[in-house]
């Protein structure tokens, strides 16, 4: 009889559930690493789509016809890890959140093109130097480099956020689509007279770029059929999107870019 009820408890035991979860190893499988999503829309080029990834921040991915173009990656923002490696990889300037030797080192491949500016190469040696008014072809993009400083906002001691000849914008020439990624500027003499521009995406970083009456400013002069404030952090997108209200020739899209 005591054999038999020490059977039985040893039984009991063991169909208790907590027995079991400790006993037993999981057979939970672990979720497995995904592909972070991000905000995504489709430009109709003349031959196919080209895809307008926003990031957040100044970073951006342009993609068409396989290629793939990321704009000021920064891994404050993103697992640059899992995101597609670049085949152009385009610097604005040397400011952290648009120069970021991590985001880089995790997008390129043996052969990624890098383009920055001239003071950017002081820095790194592994792309061609743009300065302001150039232009090149590279993987059948033809991209411009046009300037992006300031005028008026300045730091505490008197020094431009961003001094004249530091810093460069792109205009991207993709599928017969010109699309411009502004860079940090502020709506600066030159860029009014840029033309036929698509896709606009204009900084509106206050203090460092343009408040929002810049940024209609040039808006207004260059009339992009497109309009995307970026870069924008905690300004009121609002503000931009009532002062273009009457202008019905340009669409103004606000995504998550802060």
């Amino acid at each position: 009889m005591k054999y038999f009820l020490t059977l039985v408890i040893m039984l009991l035991v063991l169909a208790s559930p907590v027995m079991a979860q400790t006993e037993q190893p999981s057979q939970t499988a672990q979720p497995a690493a995904t592909t972070p999503t991000f905000e995504s829309d489709v430009i109709k080029g003349e031959k196919g789509d080209i895809k307008l990834t926003f990031i957040g921040h100044a970073s951006l991915i342009i993609e068409h016809s396989g290629k793939v173009i990321h704009i000021d990656p920064w891994s404050k923002l993103a697992d640059y890890s899992q995101l597609p490696k670049a085949d152009l990889l385009m610097l604005t300037h040397e400011h952290q959140d648009h120069l970021d030797a991590v985001a880089i080192d995790l997008l390129k491949k043996p052969d990624t093109s890098v383009v920055y500016t001239e003071f950017i190469s002081q820095q790194r040696d592994d792309g061609k130097v743009f300065k302001n008014g150039d232009s090149g072809e590279i993987d059948g993009v033809l991209i411009e480099a046009v300037p992006a400083y300031n005028i008026v906002h300045k730091r505490e001691n008197g020094e431009l956020y961003h001094p004249k000849g530091r810093g460069n914008g792109y205009i991207f020439t993709i599928d017969g689509r010109r699309i411009y990624v502004a860079g940090d500027t502020e709506n600066v003499p030159e860029l009014k007279e840029l033309k036929n521009i698509d896709v606009a995406f204009l900084p509106m970083n206050l203090p460092y770029t343009m408040t929002p009456e810049m940024v209609a400013d040039l808006a207004i002069a260059i009339k992009p059929k497109v309009l995307y404030p970026y870069h924008f952090s905690e300004t009121d997108t609002s503000i931009i999107v009532n002062l273009l209200k009457d202008h019905k020739d340009i669409e103004v899209r606000i995504r998550k870019l802060k």
